[in-house]
């Protein structure tokens, strides 16, 4: 698994930005592709959006040649900063402006060019000692706000979740105060096996779900824990932790990702890298199996954007990988061999964008001719 994964890397262009680009080949026609966002190449201005430019993406779908595609699709390049999006999901990104949350389909490839898709939410509340500036990331219950029963859910740094339908003809928010500071920093997922919003406490010791009106706690069992030598512990032991839940559309199961980043220091300064990866399957019964086989799937996370899981095979590609982004690092984690391949480079907008099928979505969109 070590050679193949390394000679699949070997087809990267490295005096390009990374391109990734092993799952391919085998998705149906109809469908768009899987795609990641490099960022946009300047192309001028527009009354409508200001400053523009073409929209830069690396399409797995396409394994002939490396390197990355530059669509004629623009995008607004107020798009293109750190701060000008707050998250990601299905295909649609947030922005935050003025206390005001807007969606958007400009990021997606597949999406129109000439009339995109912007919808503005009702003007955020803030919960008494809470705060609604900085955001851990967005989730959505559908592949579209425009669906009638699309619930929208924000988190926000500290103990505040917001909800809201922007199909409603007024739609409003639905502000929870989560008790538990266990949860201040956690990121929320859509499940759709149990029709709730879902996040893990910070340590993996328990999972949060809420919807519009309820919400449980479930308390997680490690009862197998990964075989490592006292040396790789003490390194994980310094590293910074965070968890992440995902789910497999395709098969129902459920994972917690634990990922460790740690301080490399280097001759231009510091930077975070990813160390370890530990993949845990949650059962039925509360118990989170460490496990070093995923099968036939491979996993999706971003700094900003909802994770998703994709069965492999569909794609012509590895299973049994972590695929990984932020706005300094993108990298690959085999799972099995415990092999990190990562790069680094600048991205403002690190986001996959998931292929349309696995949100079951309408194949009609009208897809970018360059993919």
């Amino acid at each position: 698994m070590r050679s193949l994964l390394l000679s699949r890397l070997s087809r990267l262009c490295l005096k390009k930005p990374p391109a990734l680009r092993h799952l391919g080949g085998a998705r149906f026609l109809s469908e768009t592709p899987l795609c990641h966002i490099l960022g946009a190449v300047p192309c001028g201005s527009t009354s409508r959006d200001g400053d523009i430019g073409k929209l830069v993406v690396t399409d797995f779908s396409e394994t002939s040649c490396c390197g990355t595609d530059v669509l004629e699709k623009t995008v607004p390049m107020e798009l293109m900063t750190e701060t000008g999006t707050i998250g990601a999901s299905h295909g649609w990104v947030a922005s935050l402006k003025d206390g005001v949350v807007r969606l958007q389909d400009d990021l997606n490839p597949s999406a129109s060019d000439s009339n995109p898709k912007r919808i503005s939410l009702p003007p955020l509340v803030t919960l008494p000692h809470c705060q609604t500036q900085l955001v851990t990331n967005v989730a959505m219950s559908s592949f579209s706000p425009e669906d009638d029963d699309c619930i929208v859910a924000i988190k926000f740094l500290g103990p505040q979740l917001s909800l809201c339908r922007p199909a409603q003809k007024n739609p409003e928010w639905v502000n929870i105060r989560i008790e538990d500071p266990g949860f201040f920093s956690s990121r929320v997922m859509y499940s759709k096996k149990d029709e709730m919003f879902s996040m893990p406490a910070s340590g993996g010791t328990h999972i949060g779900y809420w919807d519009l009106e309820k919400h449980k706690l479930q308390t997680l069992r490690y009862p197998n824990h990964p075989e490592f030598v006292q040396s790789e512990w003490e390194k994980i032991d310094t590293c910074c932790r965070s968890e992440e839940l995902v789910e497999s559309r395709s098969t129902g199961e459920v994972f917690m990702v634990k990922r460790f980043k740690y301080r490399n220091y280097y001759k231009k300064g510091m930077r975070m890298e990813e160390k370890q990866i530990l993949v845990f399957k949650l059962d039925e019964n509360g118990n989170a199996l460490y496990t070093k086989d995923i099968g036939d799937l491979c996993i999706f996370l971003s700094s900003k954007g909802e994770p998703f899981c994709l069965q492999a095979s569909l794609y012509d590609g590895l299973g049994n990988n972590v695929y990984f982004t932020d706005n300094t690092e993108r990298g690959i984690y085999d799972i099995g061999s415990k092999l990190n391949v990562n790069f680094f480079y600048t991205c403002p907008v690190p986001y996959f964008i998931p292929p349309q099928s696995y949100l079951n979505a309408n194949s009609n969109n009208g897809f970018a001719s360059k993919i």
